[in-house]
């Protein structure tokens, strides 16, 4: 294969670095709609919260389980392939929705295909990233990348808050769909498959750098992902890695991302104004995430982990009895803002950087997978507990919790040896 000249020599791994930025972001804000949706679908077709909640919960539950899978497909067929199916798959299935009558039409285009959509365009897309295109500033570079679905937040909630309440939910359908949509002629002009096909190195490497190459490379992409999780259950480091991510996701767009404007509303406080506090939270969140980063490349994952997630229990505990004044209101969002997905970078790095590791993005996408399943677990509990209680406070006494219970197994990861077995070598 003939490498295409690009500009900039190895600072091209920016220009990549800023479009799956902006794939990441759209993905982010995908995720999140169901989230201002929620009013709007229980006005217009009467379908109960709890049916709502648990739809985007399938949805986010798929957008997890997609992630190792997605990442092995991304080594076999190719990552603009992948990439590219990714967005045609988020936008036409949001694009369908429009046409929706039934809650099972819900449940297939925001559920299952935009699940699936999205579950490709998530951390693992930015893992594989920075393991094809960064020798070094990897912390820094996946922080960036994690902040994206903050950024997600901060641009689209205001935005499609608005477009709800102006119009309800299908203007809500169809600017998440333009969006995705926008993004194939970017993927398809901007991003190489790897910089050996401009000719590079990755940025930091010498001229005579061999990246590692995935076993996902070749033979059957399904049977290497199996096997990789298979591999990676028989260490406690895994478990250890995969509760504390289960807590991540329960916390954080399980709860917090689909339940948080539904309580505002409850408490009196507009669709508007609500998702204006989960894009403080977005902003807040840039900054933690990015820090995040830099703190990993220089200080203990394991106690990073320990302290953030101590602070976003405490912080969930706080909510329910904050008053809802708009003074407590920024204070939660500042402090979960700060702490929103900070997890990532030092999870990523706990122990022995998985990126690191052949497979080291399809560990990290059984990782992720860990957190969609608890985000899907909260999606669905809150939105049950709301029917059941008729408030959401004891689900975020509950999460609060989980936070502390993750801080302390944080701090049990075993840092003097490496967490996962190495693949086999091939004959």
């Amino acid at each position: 294969m003939i490498a295409q000249s690009r500009p900039f020599g190895q600072r091209y791994a920016f220009v990549v670095v800023a479009v799956i930025f902006f794939c990441l972001l759209i993905a982010a804000g995908l995720r999140s709609a169901p989230a201002v949706m929620m009013l709007p679908l229980e006005e217009s077709f009467g379908w109960r919260r709890d049916v709502i909640s648990m739809a985007a919960g399938v949805g986010i539950l798929l957008y997890g389980l997609t992630g190792p899978f997605a990442a092995a497909l991304m080594e076999r067929i190719g990552l603009r392939r992948t990439l590219l199916a990714a967005l045609l798959i988020m936008s036409g299935s949001t694009a369908l929705s429009l046409l929706m009558s039934k809650p099972w039409h819900l449940f297939i285009t925001w559920g299952v295909f935009s699940g699936i959509g999205s579950g490709a365009v998530a951390s693992v897309l930015g893992a594989t990233i920075v393991n094809r295109w960064f020798k070094t500033n990897r912390g820094l570079m996946m922080g960036l990348m994690s902040a994206s679905s903050a950024t997600g937040m901060l641009v689209f909630l205001p935005l499609i808050a608005s477009l709800a309440q102006a119009g309800g939910w299908k203007p809500v359908a169809i600017a998440v769909s333009i969006a995705t949509a926008a993004l194939v002629p970017l993927v398809l002009l901007l991003v190489p498959e790897r910089p050996a096909s401009i000719g590079q190195v990755r940025y930091g490497a010498d001229a005579d750098d061999v990246p590692p190459v995935s076993p996902a490379s070749q033979g059957n992409f399904l049977t290497h992902t199996l096997n990789t999780l298979r591999r990676a259950a028989g260490t406690r480091v895994f478990w250890y890695l995969f509760a504390t991510f289960f807590v991540c996701g329960f916390t954080t767009n399980g709860l917090v991302g689909t339940h948080l404007i539904a309580f505002c509303g409850d408490m009196g406080i507009g669709e508007v104004q609500a998702a204006g506090l989960l894009s403080m939270m977005g902003i807040f969140d840039l900054i933690g995430t990015t820090l995040s980063g830099w703190l990993t490349d220089r200080f203990d994952p394991r106690k990073l982990l320990g302290v953030y997630y101590a602070v976003r229990g405490l912080s969930l505990i706080y909510l329910p009895y904050s008053g809802f004044s708009a003074t407590s209101l920024i204070i939660f969002a500042v402090l979960y803002g700060l702490d929103w997905i900070a997890t990532v970078p030092p999870t990523l790095r706990s122990p022995k950087a998985s990126l690191a590791s052949r497979s080291g993005p399809i560990v990290f996408g059984w990782i992720v997978a860990g957190h969609q399943v608890g985000a899907a677990a909260a999606a669905a509990f809150g939105g049950t507990m709301r029917e059941l209680q008729g408030n959401y406070e004891l689900a975020f006494l509950i999460a609060g919790m989980t936070g502390i219970a993750a801080a302390c197994i944080s701090l049990l990861i075993n840092t003097s040896k490496p967490a996962f077995e190495a693949e086999p070598q091939a004959a």
